[in-house]
């Protein structure tokens, strides 16, 4: 899940060209400049909106996975 300021976009957790999970620890999804989605097995790279832009994957998308902002809550849509 990401959040920016009030929108927040959710996707599944596994890489659309392997299937492992992107993170190699729990919530730690992004690069260091926060620009990009990385995939730790093989350094895939997504822009903010899940598509691959950089890697093995190119032009791939992360699965979208719903999901609402209640106040200052995320859930599962």
């Amino acid at each position: 899940m990401l959040r920016r300021g009030d929108t927040v976009t959710g996707f599944v957790d596994s890489c659309p060209h392997a299937g492992w999970p992107l993170a190699p620890m729990d919530d730690r999804y992004l690069t260091r400049s926060g620009q990009h989605i990385l995939c730790a097995g093989h350094g895939a790279l997504f822009d903010l909106a899940g598509k691959c832009v950089a890697g093995p994957c190119l032009g791939d998308h992360l699965t979208a996975w719903p999901v609402v902002l209640e106040g200052d809550e995320v859930f599962t849509a």
